[in-house]
């Protein structure tokens, strides 16, 4: 009786070898651990050129450089038919470079959501709004800033923390941030649209040979 290998892919794996093995972009298992342990290790794709960048590999392909190699090892494939392959090379940043690009992205970050802010309640003239309120409720003309504004900026704090479910390196709650959300969903086209442009290449590729 032949043994069965189950090999699982996912949509996306990254590396930072040009020289791929199965186990760099496969989950693998099977109860004979020396029919497991040799395919880990089985070279399935190189990266051309060693340039970084995304690749499609197909999971047909894996699984012939397997069966070429394994007759009589049955294998049982799992997951996308086409993975994205992200090659980047293995980067040794020094430490005070990473805290300054963080610092760069919370500065840009800290003032365009100020802007944004103060031009939206400029547009809707939200000082005078306030002012009306406060001398509508009070009886009183507003001199300066009152109770109104506090409370707003403190809300406005308090509303995009919960909003964006996430305030330093906690979380509010186990759901996924929007920013995540947002960017799994952008990360599924990128993928889709690599993995579309690759089979149209092939066709034109096979239209062009007949």
């Amino acid at each position: 009786m032949s043994e069965i290998l189950y090999i699982q892919t996912e949509k996306n794996v990254e590396v930072q070898s040009p020289e791929i093995y199965l186990q760099d972009v496969a989950k693998l298992t099977c109860k004979d651990s020396k029919v497991l342990n040799r395919n880990k290790v089985r070279k399935v794709f190189s990266i051309p050129n060693g340039e970084p960048g995304r690749y499609v590999v197909s999971a047909v392909d894996l699984v012939h450089a397997i069966a070429k190699e394994e007759p009589n090892v049955d294998i049982t494939h799992i997951g996308e038919a086409n993975l994205v392959v992200t090659y980047e090379k293995a980067k040794h940043q020094q430490k005070w470079y990473s805290w300054l690009k963080t610092l760069l992205v919370c500065v840009l970050t800290f003032f365009g959501g100020a802007f944004s802010i103060m031009t939206f309640n400029t547009d809707v003239d939200t000082a005078n709004l306030f002012s009306k309120i406060y001398t509508q409720f009070t009886g009183e003309i507003a001199t300066g800033p009152t109770i109104l504004e506090f409370t707003y900026s403190v809300g406005i704090g308090i509303g995009v923390v919960f909003f964006f479910n996430h305030f330093g390196k906690g979380k509010l709650t186990q759901d996924p941030t929007p920013v995540e959300v947002q960017m799994r969903l952008y990360e599924d086209d990128v993928n889709k649209t690599l993995i579309a442009d690759k089979n149209r290449s092939k066709k034109t590729q096979k239209g062009e040979n007949a």
